[in-house]
């Protein structure tokens, strides 16, 4: 874990279980408990071609998502795609190159379909081989310890560090801890494409926070931020004065340099990709010169990158 302070520009390489020597009583970390759900699925047209798709979000409807497709140069509306045990899908419209929508006929709830064919899903970094069985340790080892609300196509990876024994020694430690939920979405990790930062959109992602992690946030002293989602999530439900309003509804706020932080006081976060909106978010929380710095030092160090990678504790 590399701690980086922000008053005084200085970094520090240490291990996440020193962690609760940085916090104090009154400060409370905010938490994502979004599950990841077994969301890559792996069926085959009339021809014999198999078509992989990853689960993106629901529609109104339980069983029609949108999704995307790959290969999906050779789909179109109408194709049906069948998988192991009689269940089948159709595609049913395009919304872009490779997005679209699926009516899925499971034949049993559809909780129950994504277990039996689903698998996780993880980075393309991880490789699987296609014609490899489905592991069951992958969808468990690709959760935080403390996710319970099912919903995510990616997970809040700054909670991997996160033990049993971590939380317990945080909780003797007076150290509250709130729970929030967003389920977090293919596009949160897409790069920044356009020519201004400013236009680059974000993909809308559901959030929920009670009245009573509501509440617990507006009595806290500092808030400590665990990943990006956090982050979102918190500065969505804001008011002007930072009061966190609890409620269900989605984001797309897109945080980069300029913005005014309302609640959040300290970050921990992984190590992100120099061309992301995660990346345009930590600078904007603690400068573009600082994380710039901080990133050569992570290199230097060897430091590890990704979902699976190491972390920073921004002070």
């Amino acid at each position: 874990m590399m701690v980086v302070d922000r008053n005084r520009g200085s970094f520090e390489c240490r291990h996440f279980y020193e962690l609760p020597e940085f916090l104090e009583q009154n400060d409370l970390l905010v938490i994502n408990n979004s599950k990841v759900i077994p969301a890559k699925l792996s069926g085959r047209k009339s021809t014999g071609a198999t078509i992989e798709m990853l689960l993106l979000e629901k529609t109104d409807s339980l069983m029609t998502w949108n999704v995307l497709l790959r290969p999906a140069k050779r789909v179109r509306v109408g194709t049906k795609i069948s998988f192991d045990g009689g269940s089948w899908a159709e595609i049913i419209e395009r919304v872009s190159d490779k997005k679209w929508i699926i009516a899925f006929h499971p034949g049993t709830d559809f909780d129950s379909f994504l277990e039996k064919h689903g698998s996780a899903p993880l980075p393309p970094y991880i490789k699987r081989d296609r014609g490899q069985a489905k592991s069951i340790h992958d969808l468990a080892r690709y959760q935080t310890v403390y996710a319970k609300n099912p919903g995510s196509v990616a997970a809040p990876t700054a909670g991997l560090h996160f033990s049993g024994e971590t939380l317990d020694t945080l909780h003797r430690r007076g150290i509250g801890i709130a729970q929030i939920t967003l389920h977090v979405g293919y596009g949160t990790f897409l790069p920044i494409e356009s020519e201004f930062v400013a236009d680059h959109k974000m993909e809308s992602e559901a959030f929920e926070i009670t009245e009573e992690t509501a509440e617990k946030i507006n009595r806290a002293g500092r808030i400590v931020a665990v990943g990006t989602t956090s982050i979102r999530t918190l500065e969505s439900v804001s008011d002007a004065d930072g009061k966190v309003c609890p409620g269900k509804g989605s984001t797309d706020i897109f945080i980069y340099p300029g913005y005014l932080f309302k609640v959040v006081d300290r970050v921990l976060t992984n190590f992100h990709l120099p061309a992301s909106s995660l990346f345009m978010l930590v600078c904007a929380f603690a400068g573009k010169d600082l994380m710039h710095r901080a990133y050569e030092k992570a290199i230097r160090e060897k430091f590890r990158f990704y979902s699976y990678g190491d972390c920073m504790l921004i002070l």
